[in-house]
């Protein structure tokens, strides 16, 4: 796996902050099997069961337990570690859990933001700094052609608004403290948006694909809020995967690859919230769902897509996986969690995905 990533990561000290979450347990063990020093930042696991949990994760990496608003024991874990690689993920994801807790979702998703930046600022030993934010960060108008990285930030929704906001915050520590002006050291410094992921091991609240697979473990009917909302499902090693390849250009390049990037799916992966379960629930093998859409509800955006050309262009990155195979993988893993043997390592389930995903990267970055 490592020819993908030119070796950059072998013995390297990587911290991810929310490696406890879904996209962070994934990125930590890719970057664990990349030979990477990998430390955990991080509150527990939002609930159980999850990836972070049934890969036992916690045996392979450094595991802090640490919330990213308490600034100095953020600033203990840069001084005590030394990270060359920052990946910071931690946040507070959910759209309808923020109209609940505004206040935590700003004070986590913008406040966190700022006391990594601050760390990163301190720390000398950091090179490289990825900070991944969301395709929420646009100011949304759901029109039908794809966001660039220069399109202004906004936010309906208080987790949307904080993403844009995270946005902000990041521009502004790169312009005055991390570019090669004078004022400060170089680091490379990145923030990462990408679309809905899907993948085994989520089993989050509010979420299309954990929301079906409990219902459809269970032999019961899967609620969906809004039947006809379009979404950009990817894969979530797709996105991992550029994240990767965005760290270790920003290692070798520093000046050249800093900045906002996006990292999204291909548009035949623009499907319906129905068109989805649809299809979930027939590489399960069986199951139904029912409309619970309520005219009521809580304001969620029902059109969103990324233009990614700035990553085809410049990084060689591509979307790989067509959705059929997305929900292949997807159902796949979690079948395997509910009837395979107990004695079944999901680690090295998960760690057979990431090897045929980055045999296919590597192919195509070949091409």
């Amino acid at each position: 796996m490592n020819t993908t990533f030119d070796k950059i990561y072998k013995n390297k000290r990587v911290l991810i902050t929310g490696h406890t979450g879904f996209k962070g347990s994934w990125l930590a063990i890719w970057l664990r099997e990349l030979g990477a020093n990998v430390i955990g930042y991080a509150l527990d696991p939002p609930g159980e069961p999850s990836h972070f949990e049934a890969t036992q994760l916690c045996e392979q990496i450094t595991h802090v337990h640490g919330d990213v608003r308490n600034h100095d024991l953020l600033m203990l874990t840069f001084e005590k570690y030394q990270p060359e690689f920052v990946f910071h993920l931690a946040a507070q994801p959910l759209v309808r859990l923020s109209y609940d807790e505004p206040k935590l979702t700003f004070d986590t998703n913008i406040g966190g933001t700022v006391n990594v930046c601050e760390a990163v600022r301190k720390t000398a030993s950091v090179k490289v700094l990825v900070n991944i934010t969301s395709d929420k960060c646009y100011e949304n108008k759901e029109w039908v052609w794809g966001y660039r990285e220069n399109d202004p930030m906004g936010g309906h929704d208080p987790y949307s608004a904080s993403k844009g906001a995270m946005e902000i915050v990041c521009s502004a520590y790169l312009r005055s403290f991390f570019a090669k002006d004078g004022r400060g050291p170089h680091i490379g410094f990145a923030t990462a948006r990408a679309g809905n992921v899907i993948g085994g091991g989520d089993w989050g609240k509010d979420r299309l694909v954990p929301d079906c697979v409990r219902a459809l473990s269970a032999g019961l009917p899967v609620g969906i809020r809004s039947p006809r909302a379009v979404r950009p499902w990817q894969h979530v090693l797709e996105p991992l995967g550029g994240y990767l390849l965005l760290g270790a250009v920003l290692r070798q390049g520093p000046q050249k690859y800093s900045g906002s990037w996006n990292f999204g799916p291909e548009n035949n992966s623009h499907l319906t919230v129905a068109e989805m379960a649809d299809r979930l629930i027939e590489y399960w093998g069986k199951g139904s769902w029912a409309d619970l859409s309520d005219p009521m509800a809580v304001h969620e955006a029902n059109l969103l897509k990324l233009n990614c050309d700035k990553a085809h262009a410049e990084l060689n990155w591509n979307s790989i996986l067509k959705i059929d195979e997305c929900l292949q993988m997807t159902a796949g893993w979690y079948k395997a969690f509910y009837e395979g043997p107990k004695t079944k390592s999901m680690y090295q389930f998960s760690v057979s995905q990431i090897r045929n995903y980055a045999e296919r990267m590597t192919a195509n970055k070949v091409k």
